[in-house]
């Protein structure tokens, strides 16, 4: 029996954009632990990509997907018009302490969009 094959697993440029404004946002809410804090993060993120390596679809479905009003509907479409721009059809949600990641996904590969605390309302999306 044969291991499955890996999906790669890569972050998009916003991605790392995020990522920057959250190390940003522990620093101005506690520096003494901001580096801690971050560390932990970086360690929970290392363990989301080797999840998602093996199992490219082992987040949740989009929630923001079934929005109802006609701003949710509209930043549905411009999420689901990049993921197909980079031709990975699933949208999905990776759920970690109390951060939430958009990424997108085919089998074998994998996108990070966005990530955002549990209490933002949306992703910053470009």
């Amino acid at each position: 029996m044969s291991l499955p094959r890996r999906a790669r697993v890569e972050a998009a440029p916003n991605f790392l954009t995020n990522l920057e404004a959250v190390r940003q946002l522990l620093l101005v809410q506690d520096a003494a632990t901001a580096a801690t804090q971050f560390a932990a993060m970086r360690a929970q993120l290392r363990e989301m990509l080797a999840v998602l390596a093996w199992a490219p679809a082992g987040g949740r479905p989009a929630r923001f997907l079934a929005g109802r009003s006609v701003q949710a509907r509209l930043r549905s479409e411009r999420v689901q018009a990049m993921a197909a721009e980079l031709g990975l059809p699933g949208l999905r949600e990776y759920v970690f302490g109390r951060h939430v990641v958009l990424y997108a996904h085919s089998a074998d590969e994998v996108v990070l969009l966005a990530i955002k605390h549990q209490r933002q309302l949306n992703y910053l999306l470009p």
